[in-house]
């Protein structure tokens, strides 16, 4: 069986969470079973394992709706794409597409990486739930990355295909020095759905923990959330390195999140598997990955979250629930997805014969 990946959405600099999901993927699959990686860009290779690689066009290009045709001439028996865009006009393969979430159907603000005609085509894109099951149904099979998700799927009756949960996983962060204090962790965008104001204001009734905010800010979000709350005590990395992280992690008193959305939450797990207990919004997903590991909150609860910090201040709660984290996190992990993902793959290609 020739199995492909379509890596194409690995980015070239720093892995966003799909391209970190590809690369890390088609790492632990290749222990299992020969794979051939789908690029687009040669500098990808550099964020990429040590694998054959075979290039065809951008996912962006013009030529997307017939990238199958150059696929073709690699002859794999079936190929793997971490999204549901790729194109399947003239495909002779087996292909299994993956739909992350269905964040943006209601929260429609796209993400603001994207070129402006992108942007467009992306809220008319979820206007409507019909074009989500056209692109699915173009495929074998479908993964997803919780049972969340998927349970979101056949709510909405969006494909005809066998759904297959291929979790995400956390890659281990590095070693960082512990350095215990009174210090809230938030690792993720700044866009409205994320709901950081509500973290913002519970640090400001926080007065002796500091919030450490790690990704990237404009400067006029930034501002707009020092004047939200003059009284929290906010520490912008603008973008941490792993290391950083993993430092800013270690020893802190919670990982913190007040999303109304998420496809998944690797944040929860990459801080519980150093033991860093986490106080987040009561949503289905977080229950899920959390389970009895994590302190939920409604996301508009303020005082809430309050609450689920200072119990955090009894060493032995902070011990009890710093012991639940390690032993959740150890459910997740690259090598059990690789297999689960190989076990559906090897059943598509037969499938077709």
């Amino acid at each position: 069986m020739r199995i492909a990946v379509d890596c194409r959405y690995v980015r070239t600099d720093r892995h966003d969470g799909i391209s970190r999901y590809t690369a890390a993927l088609v790492a632990e699959l290749a222990e299992l079973h020969p794979v051939t990686m789908i690029i687009s860009d040669p500098r990808q290779l550099g964020m990429l394992p040590d694998l054959p690689s075979f290039r065809v066009s951008a996912p962006t290009s013009v030529r997307e709706p017939l990238v199958a045709r150059q696929v073709n001439r690699l002859a794999p028996d079936v190929v793997f794409s971490p999204m549901q865009t790729m194109g399947t006009w003239g495909r002779r393969y087996g292909l299994v597409l993956t739909l992350h979430d269905l964040i943006y159907y209601r929260h429609t603000t796209p993400p603001r990486d994207l070129p402006a005609p992108i942007r467009v085509l992306w809220r008319l894109y979820h206007l409507a739930w019909w074009p989500q099951r056209v692109l699915l149904n173009r495929a074998d099979a479908v993964v997803t990355v919780s049972d969340t998700t998927a349970g979101l799927i056949a709510a909405h009756r969006l494909t005809e295909r066998p759904v297959t949960v291929v979790p995400n996983a956390a890659d281990p962060l590095p070693d960082a020095p512990s350095t215990p204090g009174r210090r809230l962790v938030y690792m993720g965008s700044f866009m409205p759905y994320k709901n950081v104001d509500v973290l913002v204001r519970a640090a400001a009734a926080l007065p002796d923990h500091e919030l450490h905010l790690m990704s990237r800010v404009t400067p006029a979000e930034r501002a707009r959330l020092q004047a939200l709350a003059p009284g929290a005590r906010l520490v912008f990395h603008d973008g941490a390195s792993d290391e950083e992280y993993a430092a800013a992690l270690r020893g802190a008193t919670a990982l913190v999140s007040a999303s109304r959305d998420e496809g998944f939450g690797i944040p929860l797990v990459e801080a519980m598997g150093v033991g860093t207990p986490v106080v987040v919004s009561d949503i289905p997903v977080f229950r899920e990955v959390g389970a009895d590991a994590g302190a939920y909150v409604d996301p508009d609860d303020v005082d809430g979250f309050v609450a689920a910090v200072r119990a955090l201040d009894d060493a032995g709660e902070h011990a009890r629930r710093s012991a639940a984290a390690r032993t959740r996190a150890a459910h997740y992990s690259w090598a059990a997805s690789a297999r689960t993902l190989l076990d559906l793959l090897e059943r598509t290609a037969k499938a077709r014969g």
